[in-house]
């Protein structure tokens, strides 16, 4: 009997690895809908679509981007997370849909560890401070006496209500006193328009949005973010070298699928786009947008996600937002 269950399990692990490499071959069969939580025009919607043409090419079907925004994302997680586990839905979540939204609403329609499958990041974005020329502010410390001087007379626009704009904000008012209108809009898209077109005054930008306006004087940038300074916009200082070096923050994209997804599928989707991060072509434009590609494990992508959602929790408390 012994040796007969081992002959039967050796031939289901057989049969199962067999199941599994033939369906990983076969992948895809027909088109895959790529959900992007922001309305077209932003650092996520820019980046899904960059890596959608290029899995499309590689995977032999079209990705077909799908943007649905509202609700700080999360419209298009919840959307994402029911979706069937087959491999052909994939979601670009954010720090915002996969982290911070766990403590900026009171209550989620979706869960960002258990209702999904981590695949990999796919950049990682400091944050420019900008102003519109209509502000006369020329430096950081000018912004800094002109917002204390006028409580409340600045607007800022953010990607949407406890989303990663709105939240890093915060922070930075509550750690310089400052007060300031917020102004949310559905994506990083429209919020960038409304700027440009002076409806608001101020705003914490992701690199590809902010460095394409910076040397034409239709956005001025007080401070980036990083700990370095970012190659392309050399001139503008770190948030440290102006006075807040405990202000180290950075967005963040990451491919997710809904949890049950076949682990053969996820394999494949990870190093699809990891490839495609490694290309020379994606990694020249993200750098000369001013962000880092991804492309780490699905494990390490888990533990990432478990990390911030820890982080902003505490950020969150620091700052006194009251979750919606």
């Amino acid at each position: 009997m012994q040796l007969v269950a081992r002959v039967l399990l050796g031939f289901l692990m057989a049969s199962t690895v067999a199941m599994a490499a033939e369906r990983q071959s076969s992948y895809p069969t027909r088109p895959i809908r790529a959900i992007v939580p922001f309305a077209p025009g932003g650092a996520t919607d820019i980046m899904a679509r960059t890596i959608s043409a290029k899995l499309s090419e590689r995977m032999g079907q079209q990705v077909v981007v799908d943007n649905r925004g509202g609700g700080g994302g999360n419209i298009a997680a919840q959307m994402a997370a029911r979706s069937a586990p087959d491999g052909y839905t994939i979601f670009y979540g954010t720090i915002s849909t996969l982290a911070t939204n766990v403590s900026t609403f009171r209550k989620l329609p979706y869960d960002p560890q258990k209702d999904f499958a981590p695949v990999t990041t796919t950049a990682i974005s400091p944050m420019f401070l900008v102003t519109v020329p209509s502000v006369p502010a020329a430096t950081y410390n000018d912004l800094i006496a002109l917002a204390k001087a006028k409580p409340g007379s600045l607007n800022y626009a953010s990607s949407g209500t406890g989303g990663a704009s709105h939240l890093m904000m915060e922070l930075f008012l509550s750690m310089t006193g400052l007060k300031v209108t917020h102004v949310p809009y559905k994506g990083a898209g429209p919020a960038l328009t409304d700027l440009l077109a002076g409806q608001v005054q101020m705003s914490l930008q992701q690199p590809p949005g902010a460095i394409p306006y910076l040397g034409t004087g239709k956005l001025r940038a007080h401070a980036v973010s990083s700990k370095r300074r970012i190659s392309t916009a050399a001139e503008v200082p770190t948030m440290s070298e102006v006075g807040l070096p405990k202000f180290d923050v950075a967005s963040w994209q990451g491919l997710v699928v809904p949890a049950g997804t076949p682990q053969d599928i996820v394999r494949r989707l990870h190093g699809e786009v990891k490839d495609i991060l490694g290309t020379r072509e994606v990694q020249s434009r993200l750098l000369a947008e001013g962000s880092e590609p991804g492309g780490i494990a699905p494990d390490a992508f888990a533990e990432h996600i478990r990390r911030e959602i820890a982080r902003w929790a505490a950020v969150v408390k620091i700052a006194g937002y009251t979750p919606e």
